[in-house]
């Protein structure tokens, strides 16, 4: 993730989706591929978005749509936050297009799981009846 992330080594995005996919059990049919969205400030930072680039390969490598559906606000990172913190100011997120009705849901680090639960509300508040994040990398 480190070289992904911070090293802007793009190719390692279709390692990660793969790493990935293979914990995704086999009975699993997501109609589309949602990545997690990054806040506005650290796009513009990167120039891309880890959890995006992810998002693109697992879709190719499954063979469904990939969609950007999903917008982050303004507000404070997640990042260095303790966990209480994290839980009890989640990021304010909302969809911008039709959501998949069954959705996998791709993140590139799952910490405490305030993103991903705040992103599953705005997908179910627009019709997605069947959610399934996915991640690369779990936090402790």
């Amino acid at each position: 993730m480190h070289g992904l992330k911070f090293g802007r080594r793009l190719s390692l995005a279709r390692v990660a989706a793969e790493a990935a996919l293979r914990g995704l059990p086999a009975a699993e049919s997501p109609e589309g591929v949602v990545p997690v969205p990054p806040g506005p400030w650290r796009w513009r930072w990167r120039g891309f978005d880890p959890a995006e680039e992810i998002a693109i390969a697992a879709a190719e490598i499954i063979g469904v749509p990939f969609s950007t559906c999903l917008r982050r606000g303004r507000g404070r990172r997640q990042v260095g936050r303790r966990r209480w913190q994290r839980l009890a100011e989640p990021p304010r997120v909302w969809t911008v297009a039709a959501a998949p009705r069954e959705v996998l849901l791709v993140d590139d680090v799952w910490t405490t799981g305030a993103t991903l639960s705040a992103c599953a509300q705005a997908l179910r508040a627009a019709g997605s009846q069947r959610i399934v994040a996915l991640t690369l990398a779990r936090a402790l």
